[in-house]
């Protein structure tokens, strides 16, 4: 193809708008492929995706100003790449100098020859341009479209409506694992602007700059580029986001492919945290938290730096690991945080919820125990501990687990929510609080007593704080819920962190606390009381609230009873990290108490069957303990009766 020699930064102007298709890994032939957008308009973005007619946009691309997209080696080798003496962003010649900046620095960065100063430096200018540019023709296109026949009229709703009340409910789509982009193969080609090959972060990103330029001050027209589509938008845009998706990838922390394989089941109810810890060099917190805040958006919609995320989260995991405690420890909080996604994704509940909420919620989950001391709040009261005495003898140890993450936020190095707002950080800040303080057990039945009685009423009103409060502390008491082999290896561990606060306490001339004495405890019972008076029962009411408060979002996919009885059937693909598996609805008669005479929205309860098969197992182990002490029992009798035989023995 041939073309004008472009000045430095700037590109040639006599030409057609030309893409030169290469072609990827997996093609058989190597060669480029040249488009003429003029003569071949069907092998350019497909202009229907956005709004225009493929004739419209074949007028637009005659009537822009031409472009060509391809220049020599060298001619990219010797740009300028300084940004001293650049054109405002909001000139013509602007986009011509920042198209042939990025070209240049997406060759000098395959190469790795470029400093991290210069592509920052460009990349910002880059993006300013493109923040400068917007619609021009948005108000005319959309006369015309209100006078299309079966246009909708102003005012009319769009977005396809939910299940429940009318509401409008943004689905989400959790957002593909650090891990996985780099597993995939892609295709870094400019000609693969299809619409389906354009990220949807791109996407959104793009058209939310432009609906937000135009509330601004109107620029005189021949002061400033102009896109006739979003398509056009899209191919300049294209640009940027080739180099940010390669820099932030580069940024963006590693996993180690033992982790990724771990992850992989992350969806999954009965995660097995243990496996991640073993596979994670024992950091099970530094690779769940990254990989969760990831996959939710929130690294990027709340613009924190992924450096500061992992010294953030290395900071966490060694003060979980300050007291090597049995349970409450780096595992425990992973553990949890796993079980807060399953909740979010799963059942739907992160359409319920803000981007905040969610950054909320993963952080409250991943802090709610951080530096733990190993002993309970009792402990703490009885002993008289600086850390009770600080708090007054209330929620001790929630308390410090608050005061002391927030504190850890504050250092510069550490402070993930350095780009929030002063009202979206109190907003986060008091969600965190009210979370965190919710899994203090000494409000575990009034908690449990206030949500029951809200939900019997007619059209109950949940707020948010006390709903993520619940399933913060539902998460927290999971373990009896999930498979048996990694709940019984939970248990182990709980008691004998229980066992070592006995020994303090019989060291410190105190009573000891229930199931703290190793001589005494019953383990089977105590878990089979654990399980039904405390776990059920808030699995239960947890599940009831999700129910009514996703009902009115939910989308109308299954009327007629087509999951399994109890919900208890498994996503067909759980391996898939990202998965959403999507809420059913039953035609069920609602539970005794609650008024609603429409066809019940039903979560998947996998815990119900873990449940019951963990409180059988306890069970038969219950009967086998008391035949053991029963035995022992007998024998020590024996050995009173007759001392000599005894003694001789």
């Amino acid at each position: 193809m041939q073309s004008t020699s472009p000045e430095n930064g700037q590109l040639a102007k006599d030409a057609a708008l030309t893409i030169v298709r290469r072609s990827s890994s997996k093609s058989k032939s190597g060669g480029n492929q040249t488009i003429n957008l003029r003569e071949n308009p069907q092998d350019s973005l497909e202009c229907s995706e956005v709004g225009d007619d493929i004739t419209n946009e074949c007028d637009v691309v005659e009537r822009m100003q031409s472009v060509t997209l391809t220049s020599s080696g060298d001619e990219l080798d010797n740009v300028d790449l300084a940004t001293d003496n650049l054109p405002a962003v909001d000139t013509p010649d602007a986009c011509d100098k920042a198209a042939m900046r990025l070209r240049s620095l997406l060759r000098q960065l395959q190469r790795g020859e470029i400093s991290a100063e210069i592509l920052q430096k460009n990349l910002h200018y880059a993006a300013r341009v493109l923040e400068a540019v917007f619609i021009d023709e948005t108000n005319i296109d959309r006369s015309r479209e209100r006078n299309e026949p079966g246009a909708p009229r102003d005012g009319a709703k769009t977005a396809p409506q939910l299940h429940g009340r009318g509401t409008t409910v943004q689905r989400r789509r959790l957002r593909t694992p650090v891990w996985a982009r780099r597993l995939a193969d892609e295709d870094d080609e400019l000609s693969e602007v299809q619409p389906d090959a354009v990220p949807q972060e791109v996407r959104a990103w793009l058209q939310s700059t432009f609906t937000r330029q135009l509330a601004t001050t109107r620029r005189k027209a021949d002061e400033k580029p102009k896109f006739r589509s979003v398509a056009h938008a899209i191919r300049a845009g294209i640009f940027v986001d080739r180099i940010y998706r390669r820099v932030s990838n580069s940024a963006l922390m590693q996993f180690p492919p033992e982790v990724v394989k771990v992850l992989k089941t992350l969806d999954d109810w009965s995660f097995d945290v243990f496996a991640l810890a073993e596979a994670g060099n024992s950091q099970p917190v530094k690779y769940l938290g990254y990989d969760l805040l990831n996959r939710y958006g929130m690294i990027h919609k709340f613009k924190v730096p992924p450096a500061l995320l992992e010294v953030f989260l290395n900071r966490i995991e060694e003060g979980y690991c300050r007291f090597r405690n049995p349970y409450h420890n780096n595992l425990h909080a992973a553990d949890v945080a796993q079980t807060v996604h399953h909740v979010l994704c799963q059942t739907g509940l992160m359409h319920w919820l803000t981007d905040l909420e969610i950054f909320a919620t993963l952080l409250a989950a991943l802090i709610h125990d951080y530096e733990h001391t190993g002993t309970t709040n009792n402990f703490h009261v009885k002993s008289g501990s600086d850390t009770a005495m600080l708090y007054n003898d209330r929620a001790v140890l929630e308390n410090h687990h608050l005061s002391a993450a927030f504190r850890v936020l504050k250092e510069d190095e550490c402070n993930v929510l350095q780009n929030l707002t002063r009202d979206e950080f109190r907003e986060l800040r008091s969600l965190i609080i009210d979370m965190v303080l919710a899994t203090d057990m000494s409000f575990h039945f009034q908690q449990i007593k206030n949500m029951r009685n809200l939900l019997t009423l007619g059209d109950p009103q949940v707020d948010k704080s006390k709903a993520l409060s619940l399933v913060l502390h539902c998460c927290d008491i999971s373990h009896p819920a999930k498979k048996w082999n990694i709940h019984h290896r939970w248990t182990m561990l709980l008691l004998e962190e229980f066992f070592r606060q006995g020994d303090l306490e019989r060291e410190l001339g105190l009573d000891f606390s229930p199931l703290c004495d190793r001589k005494t405890t019953l383990v089977a019972e105590s878990q089979i009381g654990f399980i039904e008076f405390i776990v059920e029962p808030s699995m239960a009411v947890c599940a009831d609230m999700l129910e009514i408060v996703l009902a009115p979002i939910a989308p109308p996919l299954q009327c007629k009873n087509t999951a399994s009885a109890g919900g208890q059937d498994e996503a067909a693909e759980s391996g898939r990290s990202m998965s959403v598996t999507e809420p059913t609805i039953h035609e069920e008669e609602p539970p005794k108490g609650y008024d609603d005479k429409r066809s019940r929205f039903i979560i998947k309860k996998p815990w119900i069957t873990c449940l019951a098969e963990n409180k059988k197992i306890w069970k038969e182990q219950a009967i086998r303990d008391a035949e053991a002490r029963a035995a022992a029992a007998e024998a020590e009798g024996e050995d009173a009766e007759n001392p000599a035989a005894a003694a001789k023995d």
